[in-house]
């Protein structure tokens, strides 16, 4: 089980200039697949479509440095 930092921004609003940066950490096996469990968060939550969301960058986290609580949790229950 590896957790992935994805950073990027999404399109929030109507106008053309409202872009609302993000920090999110989920749990997956690869890039690859936490990118697509961004997408599908985001579109489910937000409402918005692939083509609105921009990502600049992946990275594996070790389990030390993860921030955010639930993942936290998650990888303690399993420990």
């Amino acid at each position: 089980m590896k957790v992935h930092r994805v950073k990027g921004k999404f399109k929030m609003g109507r106008r053309k200039s409202d872009w609302q940066r993000f920090s999110k950490e989920v749990i997956s096996d690869s890039r690859e697949e936490a990118v697509e469990m961004i997408y599908s968060l985001f579109g489910s939550k937000h409402r918005v479509k692939r083509t609105n969301i921009k990502i600049f960058r992946t990275e594996e986290v070790d389990e030390d440095d993860v921030e955010d609580f639930l993942i936290q949790s998650k990888i303690d229950m399993e420990a």
